[in-house]
């Protein structure tokens, strides 16, 4: 009997050696290495095909039958949003979030709306960590309505606790279902493989086999994985590689707010945002969210500045806030909540150098309130202002919104999308917004809001705030 053959994968980034290595030499991290045995050929159907595809044949493209924009509808208009208008059919998505931020329970809430639709879309449930019974419990909270339990739910939806992926390809076979959700990949494996479920090994064949069957059949597949520590999908990078569509349940386990969050989509825009906020009965979608964001917001509070924030090509207006604070330390402290460490620190440095604010024996803390992150740079201006307010103890305008990027020598820069930003402002009441000085002279500035340009941050937080506040 000869002997089984082993190598060694890294979980972080699925480099395979042949031997044990304490770190990582492609991603550098330690002890990510994990024996396996090698995986013997993939298994193949009667046919001599793998999963349910079929013989392939070339086509030319005038003849392929179907509508490019065809898709599946949902009622649930933020997730729809992020997918890009609806599901479409034969696509493989993939959803990844930290444990306990409501990825199960969204997804059982779209399996119920795509089965209660007046077509009946059959969809079939494959759980590998509760039972079925669970899952009913589950349910019977989420369609709950005003305290009223549920009592009949939709014909068309099948559950199934199941981890061998060759069964579940028998159910689906026997269902034919037209929607496909697996929860979770890392418990799902395929027997042929002498590898525990969720190794990097099962990762990679499960998944490829589950795009296969996407492909083939035209069912539409929605795969739930975990995240590592840092926040990542755990497993290989391929694993986002093979799907079409990557999205992130981002949030706080402590606030309500939720972001759905698309970082691949093969079949709209990336950075596409949906809100929903998490109550008792379910994922209860937010259709607008920038005045939910500023509902608790404090008029003329010192440290308090609002600037609006592009998320995919949705614009969405949140309130930023700062405190400054005498350290009581040997070195100050830089606390961002929301947005970049380092932005911070570049915004600080321009303060001090360009405006003369010092901030060297300060304390400074950075909020953006809902539990948000903004990483684009157009909120420097915002989080200047907010730090300035704090420091002169002066609020800023309350009808204000802020927008810019601010460059080392304390000019301001041009940010993408102004118009739509602008318009999103006036909307909510907003009277005056603070932008960069424009170059060229295009389309009028939207009606209903003022709009004062500047140069530098100096001239910025002049109009923003009092001068002599600025100038002591």
């Amino acid at each position: 009997m000869s002997k089984p053959q082993i190598q060694y994968v890294c979980q972080e980034c699925g480099r395979v050696s042949a031997r044990m290595m304490g770190r990582c030499p492609q991603c550098g991290q330690f002890n990510t290495m994990v024996e396996e045995m090698i995986a013997p050929e993939p298994s193949v159907s009667k046919n001599g095909q793998r999963g349910l595809s079929i013989q392939s044949k070339p086509v030319r493209l005038h003849e392929i039958e179907g509508n490019a924009d065809e898709r599946l509808p949902l009622s649930i208009s933020e997730f729809a949003r992020v997918l890009g208008g609806g599901i479409v059919p034969g696509s493989i998505v993939l959803i990844g979030g930290d444990p306990g931020i409501g990825k199960s329970t969204l997804m059982l809430q779209v399996t119920i709306e795509m089965a209660s639709l007046p077509t009946g879309r059959r969809v079939l449930y494959v759980s590998g960590e509760e039972s079925e019974r669970q899952i009913k419990m589950r349910a019977s909270r989420l369609n709950t309505a005003e305290g009223k339990k549920a009592t009949k739910f939709p014909e068309e939806l099948y559950l199934v606790t199941e981890t061998n992926l060759d069964v579940i390809f028998q159910h689906v076979e026997s269902v034919k279902p037209e929607l496909l959700i697996i929860d979770s990949i890392q418990t799902v494996y395929q027997p042929q493989i002498n590898s525990s479920a969720g190794s990097v090994t099962q990762l990679r064949e499960c998944s490829s086999r589950l795009r296969e069957l996407a492909k083939s059949s035209g069912i539409a597949v929605f795969v739930i994985g975990h995240v590592t520590k840092e926040g990542v999908i755990a497993g290989p990078r391929v694993l986002e590689h093979i799907v079409d569509t990557v999205l992130y349940l981002e949030g706080d386990r402590y606030q309500a707010f939720r972001l759905l969050r698309s970082v691949k989509n093969r079949f709209g825009a990336t950075s596409e945002v949906g809100v929903f906020e998490m109550r008792e009965n379910g994922m209860i979608e937010v259709p607008n969210p920038s005045e939910a964001f500023l509902a608790e917001r404090m008029v003329n509070a010192p440290g308090s500045a609002i600037v609006v924030t592009m998320e995919g090509t949705r614009p969405l207006i949140v309130e930023l806030q700062g405190l400054t604070s005498p350290t009581q330390f040997g070195n100050a402290r830089r606390t961002p909540n929301g947005v970049d460490f380092n932005r911070l620190l570049l915004v600080a440095a321009v303060l001090t150098r360009r405006l003369g604010i010092p901030l060297g024996e300060q304390d400074i803390f950075i909020n953006v309130v809902g539990g948000l992150r903004i990483d684009e740079p157009a909120a420097d201006l915002a989080i200047a202002a907010a730090i300035a307010s704090s420091m002169k103890d002066t609020p800023i305008r309350a009808d204000a919104v802020l927008l810019g990027e601010i460059g080392l020598s304390g000019e301001l820069r041009w940010v993408s999308q102004l118009e739509a930003r602008l318009k999103e402002a006036a909307k909510l009441g907003f009277k005056c917004a603070i932008v960069p000085k424009r170059i060229r002279r295009g389309e009028p500035w939207p009606h209903g809001i003022q709009v004062i340009e500047a140069r530098s941050v100096r001239e910025a937080l002049q109009a923003a705030l009092k001068a002599e506040a600025v100038n002591e």
